[in-house]
């Protein structure tokens, strides 16, 4: 296997908020993928950065009564303490307000110009006379010019969803200063990616294979248009002073870069301080190798779909045109939903990073939790609360570190902390070499599944081998050895072989839970694991020190006092937002949202969202808002929690000592589930297999006497004998939704 060299980045958090649980779900996927590719022996280097200009800064740190330098320094500090929590391992963790930013930002927008490609074009837009500035729309409010209703934002309606450009507002009002705003003129800078040159890269870069997702790559062809009916846009770089921001070279401080410039060339200026850094501890890197073309590197972003107009257009044209190297591959993710909706405030669901930690909820138990739910698409991810209990409970405390807890206190208490010769016969679990090498075998196709961010998959194939542990320590039953004299020899074997089981296991896990693979190290008495390890194991001989649990089960008490602690009820109106706005920009704050969420759209960048909102301002359509349900109804909202899947039977059996229940194996596209359904009267096990049905997707797991149960299969009944299957027509395929 070659050594890769590589350069990671995860999107810039806007230094105007907290770290919340849907940021989260971006910079843990990056670093479970990072540490993989740091046990896999690459030169990996992950780098990130607070984004920090913009008008929201700047006018919060006025009200605040502080400078915007004091303002981003304080957040920097709490989203470093954030991240440190959740063992995000950045190699370094910077600021875009930083020279080294500016220098890069000047010298890209230097050889841009040289090459013609920045326009400059006067822009109409609101103005506040006393404040002296324009204004973003979100910064506007007035009578919604559809309904009436009074103190709407510039762009869009809360009450009858209508939306409009902040032009059409009636009796608008500046939010800034209360001012009735004017319209005034001014001169922008464009970057023109209307160009044919910038059209035509863009057209190769984003359809050859592995830059982007499949579903990514479709969704540029169609922000791209048909060839020679191009629907790109040139894009505003710039903003009037007053901004915060990189003052544009040649404009004496009257033009600053726009933060969506500065923000992902930010990437750059971390990783120069990165080396810069490493340098002063006699470690050389040459960053020309990762920031150039040509010297066999990767660059590669996560980042949340929302940002992605911006990383697969704006960003790789602008490199392209300046001399500097393309993203190798950007991944983007979906946004998080919380007990199947959007994060709220009221619900107590939009947590934040520190509230997690404050209420005394292990961190690991969500890198973990995310990491079961995670794949290599931009599906949207739900946090549930009782499944989160469930699932962490399950796997990693009754499977997991239960092996451990069940076989390491022989091990100190009777031999001394010794670990003995591995067990050579296993009646009825197979001979345990043969179970230790079908866990060594499995590394391949871990790696694989970690690699390509199927992290879910890779989840699923640990449990299933933590299982077989299980079942092998269950059939051998240390505890009654232990009361047995003559079986001393046989014990110490049992044990021996279940822990360095109970090694490859964390091996296999160590990118999710790196601080509970830290502690098992220092328990087993080994250095830090790398993937080479799976190879090796616990010699006869090797000492161990004496075992302490590892990890507390969740109480769901405990979600539910995160909830209580996160609930708050709203006022009547609403502040600026937090998120980052800009001129015509819809802003995107993020309930359920990923990592770049807090960033807003520029009104070029017609996503899904903002061509919804164009038709509706061109029809005037307004939304109904939903009818009270009636009692013993549910409304539409309530249903669409529900996540109905299709499913193909990949295996069905009987279970001893069950009258009703069949085991079935689900194959649901990106995952299988176990499901127990009390079907087996109707249907003999083997005439299910290669049937498709539908799946509760999102039920919680529950643990039954058999086994845990994943999901539940649908089936209808009446009051005749009889139970029949849901099946859908022909051409439904696992994963599909059911709506």
């Amino acid at each position: 296997m070659s050594r890769r060299r590589i350069l990671v980045t995860s999107a810039l958090p806007y230094a105007n908020g907290s770290i919340h649980l849907g940021h989260l779900v971006e910079y843990i996927q990056t670093d479970i993928w990072v540490r993989f590719q740091r046990m896999q022996g690459h030169e990996i280097h992950y780098v990130g950065a607070d984004d920090t200009h913009g008008t929201p800064i700047m006018l919060r740190a006025e009200s605040e009564g502080i400078t915007p330098e004091a303002l981003i320094e304080r957040v920097w500090h709490e989203h470093k303490s954030d991240f440190d929590a959740f063992g995000i391992g950045f190699d370094n963790y910077y600021t875009t307000n930083s020279p080294e930013n500016r220098a890069y930002c000047e010298e890209i927008y230097g050889s841009l110009q040289a090459a013609g490609l920045i326009a400059r074009r006067p822009v109409e837009q609101f103005f506040d006379p006393v404040r002296e500035m324009f204004l973003p729309d979100r910064y506007i409010k007035g009578e919604c010019p559809k309904c009436g209703a009074k103190d709407q934002y510039g762009d869009s309606c809360e009450v009858c969803g209508a939306t409009y450009a902040p032009t059409d507002l009636v009796n608008p009002y500046s939010t800034v200063s209360g001012a009735a705003p004017v319209r005034r003129e001014s001169e922008h800078f464009f970057f023109r990616l209307s160009d044919p040159r910038c059209e035509g890269f863009l057209r190769n870069y984003t359809q050859q294979a592995g830059h982007l997702q499949p579903e990514a790559a479709n969704k540029m062809l169609e922000w791209l248009g048909a060839p020679g009916d191009s629907k790109l846009a040139d894009w505003d770089i710039s903003r009037d002073a007053p901004y915060f921001g990189f003052p544009i070279p040649g404009t004496l401080g009257a033009k600053f870069f726009y933060v969506w410039l500065d923000a992902p060339v930010g990437y750059f200026g971390s990783f120069a301080n990165h080396v810069d850094r490493r340098a002063a501890d006699g470690i050389a890197i040459d960053r020309d190798h990762f920031l150039k073309p040509g010297h066999g590197t990767e660059l590669i972003h996560f980042i949340g779909k929302d940002i992605l107009y911006f990383h697969a257009l704006f960003w790789p044209a602008m490199l392209e045109h300046a001399g500097y190297r393309t993203p190798t591959q950007v991944f983007a993710h979906g946004f998080l939903t919380v007990n199947g909706e959007k994060m709220s405030k009221s619900r107590g669901t939009f947590v934040t990073a520190a509230s997690y930690i404050e209420q005394g909820l292990n961190p690991e138990w969500l890198r973990y939790y995310y990491a079961a739910k995670l794949n290599a698409t931009m599906e949207d991810i739900d946090l549930n609360l009782t499944d989160f209990c469930a699932r962490v409970n399950s796997d990693l405390v009754g499977k997991y570190v239960n092996i451990a807890s069940r076989c390491a206190g022989f091990i100190g208490k009777r031999f001394d902390g010794r670990i003995g010769a591995m067990a050579h016969a296993a009646p009825g679990a197979g001979t345990q070499p043969s179970l230790l090498e079908d866990m060594r075998a499995a590394q391949a196709s871990i790696a694989s599944l970690y690699d390509a961010r199927e992290f879910g998959k890779a989840m699923r194939e640990v449990m299933a081998l933590a299982d077989r542990a299980n079942q092998y320590v269950d059939h051998e039953k240390p505890w009654e050895l232990a009361k047995q004299p003559d079986q001393e020899a046989r014990l110490h074997e049992v044990c021996s072989t279940a822990l360095n089981l109970f090694r490859l296991l964390t091996l296999y896990l160590k990118p999710v839970l790196p601080k509970l693979a830290h502690e098992v190290e220092a328990f087993l008495s080994i250095p830090p694991l790398v993937w080479g390890d799976a190879a090796s194991i616990l010699a006869p001989g090797h000492v161990i020190h004496p075992y302490r649990h590892l990890m507390q089960r969740v109480d769901v008490k405990m979600t539910d006092a995160l909830v209580a602690a996160n609930r708050q009820s709203l006022p009547g109106s609403s502040q600026a937002p937090a998120g980052k706005t800009g001129a015509g920009a819809a802003t995107a704050t993020g309930a359920g949202a990923g990592a770049g969420a807090a960033r807003a759209m520029p009104p070029e960048a017609a996503s899904a969202e903002a061509e919804t909102n164009a038709k509706a301002k061109a029809t005037g359509a307004k939304s109904t808002p939903p009818a009270a349900a009636a009692p013993g109804t549910l409304t539409i909202d309530e249903f669409a929690r529900v996540d109905l899947r299709i499913a193909r039977i990949a295996n069905a059996e009987k279970v001893d000592g069950a009258d009703k229940l069949v085991k079935i194996t689900l194959d649901l596209g990106t995952e299988q589930r176990t499901v127990f359904a009390g079907i087996k009267s109707a249907y003999a096990p083997e005439s299910l297999v290669g049937r498709l049905t539908v799946v509760v997707a999102n039920l919680a797991p529950r643990k039954m006497k058999f086994g845990v149960s994943e999901g539940m299969v649908l089936a209808a009944s009446g009051d005749g004998p009889g139970i029949f299957l849901l099946s859908p027509d022909d051409g439904a395929l696992p994963g599909m939704k059911v709506k």
